[in-house]
């Protein structure tokens, strides 16, 4: 199904010459192709193209600025924020920290990051994106409180796309906790484009949280490409139910030695919403650690994906990496694909992956019915205990908490 769109460069404000060829020609190589397909082995089980083209009559982009208002923040514990709309910084607040030790601008579009993506999507984020942050943390500065990054979108951006970037760097041993936050509840039909690159470096740490609050008709895309420098640390939790369409696209380099990065994810899906986790973790250089765990939870005509490799070069020895999936599926007409991955050129490695799925079990059903615990919430239970699993590696335990509640009102359904 051809997929309609109106996008022009000419609604982008303030744009030198140079910048207007520039975005014209990425432009230019989105027409080629358009939005990716299923003819592109990284988009085999999530055809953007088709899924488009049944849920929107013409996509358009804008750069109007939208004016700032009210929005609802977390009271569960303490933190700094940035606030988004529609992907313009609004406003922040650092109260909590020594504000010299961190810098924080609107993303500088003229000296933009070089990322090695090539899809479809990567062109038309370089052709159309505006708004965007680019956060920098001091050498030798741990935030002493999480960081939240309010992403909220107007309620009138039907049959529009938002495409902006963002670049984090940790200088050498920092420390962040950093909450993606999506909160929004519109019914009308939106799509979010971000391209994210995070570069973390000598003996630092970033916790990566990404969690949305509400169901609302948006499909969102975000690649996200992290590379690590020698004993750095990097931990991705992905917890998401509500969008209709969101694909994850996460590359980590390991570039120097002992550096260490994980992805949890819990994912619980109804209705028709569709959602893909896709990770590459490049282990480049020896005596690096990758953990992967990602468990999807299933119902009515939900769609769940899984696309995980891992990559080791020859010189990386000493190579510990693992990868696992897990999918609990409730209803005939749900689906889950996974496609994990091993590309192994070391030899003296320890790497293992798998994927599994089925359904609940009855006979634990059958166990909490007899203990007089209705049937609705047993199965609320179990799904609870299988997904929260993933979070038990988080020490910060006011963020554990708010986010337990958080999947546990997706699975009761808000």
């Amino acid at each position: 199904m051809k997929q309609n769109y109106d996008f022009k460069i000419e609604k982008i404000k303030n744009l030198s010459p140079e910048e207007i060829i520039l975005r014209k020609k990425n432009l230019a190589l989105f027409y080629q192709t358009g939005f990716p397909n299923k003819k592109d082995e990284d988009w085999k089980f999530s055809d953007l193209n088709s899924i488009l083209g049944k849920n929107f009559n013409n996509i358009s982009n804008n750069d109007f600025f939208p004016k700032e208002r009210g929005f609802k923040k977390i009271n569960e514990f303490e933190h700094n924020f940035i606030s988004l709309l529609n992907g313009k910084l609004i406003s922040t607040n650092f109260s909590y920290e020594e504000k010299n030790k961190i810098s924080l601008d609107n993303f500088d579009y003229k000296n933009e990051p070089f990322l090695e993506n090539k899809n479809s999507l990567y062109f038309l984020n370089n052709a159309l994106a505006t708004g965007g942050f680019l956060l920098e943390i001091s050498k030798n500065y741990k935030l002493k409180k999480p960081l939240v990054i309010y992403n909220n979108f107007s309620n009138s951006l039907k049959e529009t796309i938002v495409n902006y970037k963002n670049s984090i760097i940790l200088n050498e041993n920092s420390e962040l906790n950093l909450i993606n936050y999506i909160n929004n509840s519109s019914k009308e039909n939106f799509m979010v484009n971000i391209l994210e690159n995070i570069k973390i470096k000598k003996d630092s740490s970033l916790n990566n949280i990404l969690i949305n609050n509400s169901k609302c008709n948006c499909y969102f895309y975000k690649y996200l490409k992290s590379d690590l420098e020698k004993n750095s640390n990097f931990e991705n939790y992905l917890l998401s139910s509500g969008l209709k369409f969101n694909k994850l696209d996460i590359e980590i380099n390991l570039n120097e030695e002992n550096s260490k990065s994980s992805v949890f994810s819990a994912l619980n899906l109804m209705n028709s919403e569709h959602q893909e986790i896709k990770t590459r973790i490049n282990h480049n250089t020896p005596h690096c650690h990758s953990y992967q765990k990602v468990k999807n939870v299933l119902n009515h005509e939900s769609k769940g994906i899984y696309q995980g490799k891992i990559f080791v070069k020859n010189i990386a020895q000493k190579t510990d990496a693992y990868q696992l999936s897990k999918a609990l599926i409730l209803n005939d007409a749900a689906e889950f694909d996974a496609k994990p991955e091993l590309e192994i050129y070391a030899d003296d490695v320890k790497c293992s992956h798998g994927s599994t799925s089925g359904s609940i079990d009855l006979n634990s059903i059958h166990y909490l019915k007899s203990r007089g615990i209705p049937e609705k919430e047993a199965y609320q239970m179990l799904i609870n205990g299988f997904l929260c699993e993933v979070l038990e590696k988080l020490s910060d335990g006011k963020i554990k908490n708010f986010l337990k509640e958080k999947l546990e009102r997706q699975i009761n359904g808000y």
